[in-house]
């Protein structure tokens, strides 16, 4: 944060800490969950170091990033992980899109492997995100010095998503995910973005008929709004638990974000359960 909010001289003792961690034991490789802590290590320590006038630091701080590598990299560059479901035996029988991050996208240039890596999964139902290089509107500091336009782009993002109708949005940073996740949970409470009630959560249901040859006569588009079903939570009225809630636009809600990590650990013996089969969604996330 220190680095993010252009605060150099408060960085470089954290600098200093975090490659004193490193450099007084032996370590081959460092692996972390996250595109922004690795571009963080490999691009802005060693620049923060070079321009407060400390070159042994910053020399450090590069060796340290030299062999940090964020998770898809070590899987894919290092231990050759091509097919999660080959490889890792990786089950997720779900919808599934997915949101790359700026740092990861631009700095790490990670390019395809994370999501060639999800799109591996067994039995996964992986859709493309509409605009999937836009910022989710996060940006470390930037969410809290401009909330406006940090919602305005979150808001963006959550629709996309929505419009999916995915399961899960995954993605390789927690910090985006808990942004994307939020404003998921906020909407499904609100029916809005921004705390005003301006969508109204209704659920749509559609009834066909069929002649005795199977072919549709009438479609029936009824849709349920708050008044019918007042003992639901928002966002859930009048919906059962085999069907998808949706609101008056058409988006899904019930949806999570969660982090691939957790999607390419997922097993037949042990798989990850999905908002649909009654996972415990907290704040937008898959718990």
């Amino acid at each position: 944060m220190h680095i993010n909010s252009g605060k150099f001289a408060q960085a470089e003792p954290v600098i200093a800490n975090h490659v004193r961690a490193f450099t007084s034991t032996e370590w081959d490789v460092a692996v972390a969950p996250s595109a922004s802590c690795v571009a963080s290590l490999g691009h802005q320590q060693p620049m923060v170091a070079t321009r407060m006038g400390n070159d042994a630091l910053a020399s450090e701080a590069a060796e340290v990033a030299e062999r940090t590598y964020e998770l898809t990299q070590f899987l894919t560059d290092v231990q050759g992980v091509t097919d999660a479901a080959a490889d890792l035996g990786s089950y997720f029988p779900h919808r599934v899109t997915y949101h790359p991050s700026c740092h990861g996208m631009r700095l790490l240039r990670l390019g395809d492997r994370q999501s060639s890596l999800v799109r591996s999964v067994e039995g996964i139902d992986f859709v493309e995100l509409p605009l999937a290089d836009s910022c989710c509107g996060f940006g470390g500091t930037f969410s809290v010095k401009n909330p406006e336009v940090s919602s305005a782009m979150l808001a963006d993002k959550v629709r996309t998503i929505q419009a999916t109708e995915a399961d899960v949005c995954t993605g390789g940073d927690v910090s985006c995910l808990l942004h994307i996740g939020g404003g998921m949970s906020r909407f499904e409470r609100t029916g809005s973005f921004d705390g005003a009630p301006d969508v109204t959560a209704v659920h749509v249901k559609e009834t066909s008929s069929t002649d005795e040859h199977g072919h549709t006569t009438e479609t029936l588009t009824t849709v349920v709004g708050a008044d019918d079903d007042d003992h639901l939570a928002p966002g859930h009225r009048g919906t059962s638990p085999s069907e998808p809630s949706r609101t008056q636009s058409g988006f899904r809600v019930g949806q999570a974000a969660v982090h691939l990590a957790r999607i390419l650990a997922s097993t037949r013996e042990d798989p990850l359960r999905a908002p649909s089969e009654g996972a415990e969604v907290s704040g937008g996330s898959l718990r």
